[in-house]
């Protein structure tokens, strides 16, 4: 490894356990509420599914919010990301029961936001969280800022990598803002440490179709060092890829997975940008509070990265089993 690498390496150890400090600690934030007083105020989150672990690790942070300030939280979502309709009636049945405030992450913003108009109407709070929408009645949205995630893929690459190193991007869906952010912020970060992007295509967020990508991107680039992957399943694909050939090539993924931290421990991927999903939960309830309490609250809230590498995995680990179902 080399000077650069050890550098970069010592800063993102330092800049994860700040990270990870504020993620374990962000139950014991307060609000100017009185939990005693909270007990009459319910707020619903309205989940994309419950079926995941990305989705039961923000259910975890939102009970614990509700349990720390003392203020009734019912979490619900559907039995899939793709059942969007169903996802729409449940937010319908939360405002039938006239919560104190609305979370939402909505699966199809689009054919989310009339109901939520709908809410506006009762006057109830709506926060978005993990996914925004083009609605103009949200009183907030609690999420990664997905650009910034990318950088700090990019440039934890790079400093695994050499000047002129030849990189693998590989996409989510087309027109999926989210992964779209993240591989523009790491194309930029790459870029600017000189590494040279040989092959940019989209697996779908689906880890068969990033294998299959990534066999295909290796038939015509056999001196490819490093990639970079929108999400964890297609690292873990692209992984596959790689390994099957006995090739040495870094891979990093992005959402911090168990299965992902588990495969860096075992040295096998690079490593991962985590989102804050406990975090993103934990502060969806705590500022539908100060809401609800009258108080103002930022339109756009940072729930925040951890950028993962053998050094700090374990410790990752540990604590998305602490707050596994």
């Amino acid at each position: 490894m080399n000077k650069k690498v050890k550098l970069v390496g010592a800063a993102v150890v330092l800049s994860v356990m700040t990270l990870i400090a504020g993620c374990g600690t962000a139950a014991n934030k307060s609000t100017s509420s009185n939990p005693s007083n909270n007990g009459n105020k319910n707020i619903s989150v309205v989940l994309k599914t419950l079926s995941s672990p990305y989705w039961q690790y923000v259910q975890a942070g939102a009970e614990a919010a509700g349990k720390k300030l003392g203020v009734n939280v019912k979490v619900v979502g559907p039995s899939s990301e793709s059942q969007v309709m169903e996802q729409v009636n449940m937010i319908q049945d939360q405002l039938s029961q006239s919560p104190s405030a609305l979370v939402v992450s909505p699966s199809q913003p689009d054919t989310v936001v009339p109901v939520l108009n709908t809410a506006v109407k009762q006057k109830v709070p709506v926060l978005l969280i993990d996914t925004d929408a083009k609605f103009d009645g949200k009183t907030t949205f609690i999420g990664t800022d997905n650009a910034t995630a990318g950088k700090a893929a990019g440039k934890l690459l790079g400093s695994m990598l050499h000047k002129g190193d030849k990189v693998v991007l590989i996409a989510g869906a087309l027109g999926n803002p989210a992964t779209d952010e993240r591989i523009k912020g790491a194309k930029k970060e790459l870029i600017k440490e000189g590494m040279q992007i040989v092959a940019e295509q989209p697996a779908d967020s689906d880890k068969s179709k990033a294998m299959s990508v990534m066999e295909n991107i290796l038939e015509k680039n056999k001196d490819v060092k490093g990639v970079f992957a929108a999400n964890d399943d297609m690292a873990l694909g692209a992984l596959r890829a790689v390994q099957a050939k006995h090739l040495g090539i870094k891979v990093i993924g992005t959402d911090g997975t168990e299965e992902a931290v588990q495969s860096i421990l075992n040295g096998d991927l690079a490593g991962t940008i985590a989102q804050s999903p406990y975090n993103m939960g934990y502060q969806s309830v705590e500022n539908a509070l100060k809401v609800i309490d009258g108080n103002k609250i930022s339109s756009r809230i940072d729930s925040g990265i951890d950028v993962i590498t053998k050094n700090n995995a374990q410790k990752q680990l540990d604590f998305l089993k602490s707050i596994s179902k």
